[in-house]
């Protein structure tokens, strides 16, 4: 059964006091549930279109511009150049669900929280329940999954897809190069010698 969009939102918060604001939409532009902070009804619209047309090379939301750094059927990822943080979104095929996050909040990780976010409201039922095991009538092999957390399994398949996405981890890379941001090249040479490091490559 699908949660109450408020409770998703407010969860959503909790987990991440760097969003600040959060949408859901319905359909083109039907807003079903926004926090009181955050009025895009005269701007969903535009944003559901261009998301939809997934070669944009911008929105705008209250008279912001912010550039778009990735977007696909299920992700939109777009910053404020000026600084005036960041809009992301997630959608599948019932809601968009759609974020302001503040500009020194953390876009990768909000943009997985969206999306785990945004798969509790789904009305579609799991092939499984999410408690049930795979196994033969012997009983299930537990010797390998036992001390692999599913949520920690969860977040590192969703880290790979977007490694994989060309608009991805090489669209951030890329936009922050260009911008000549020292802070973010620096932290991520640290983070590339870490994973040669751990990988003994």
């Amino acid at each position: 059964m699908p949660a109450d969009p408020a409770t998703v939102i407010y969860n959503l918060l909790q987990k991440d006091p760097s969003i600040i604001a959060a949408a859901v939409v319905q359909g083109r532009d039907t807003i079903i549930y926004s926090t009181d902070n955050w009025d895009i009804s005269a701007d969903v619209g535009k944003v559901i279109s261009t998301w939809n047309s997934m070669n944009a090379q911008f929105i705008i939301i209250s008279g912001v511009k912010y550039s778009v750094l990735q977007c696909t059927s299920e992700r939109l990822v777009a910053t404020s150049i000026r600084g005036e943080g960041h809009i992301l979104g997630a959608k599948d095929d019932e809601h968009k669900l759609l974020i302001y996050l503040e500009p020194d909040g953390e876009p990768m990780g909000a943009t997985m929280d969206t999306a785990r976010a945004l798969s509790q409201l789904s009305s579609k039922q799991n092939y499984m329940e999410p408690g049930s095991q795979l196994g033969t009538a012997s009983g299930p092999n537990t010797a390998v999954s036992a001390n692999i957390d599913p949520q920690l399994k969860g977040e590192i398949e969703s880290f790979l897809e977007w490694i994989k996405d060309s608009e991805g981890l090489s669209g951030y890379i890329n936009y922050y190069l260009q911008q000549n941001n020292t802070s973010i090249i620096s932290e991520l040479s640290k983070i590339y010698a870490e994973l040669r490091q751990i990988f003994g490559v």
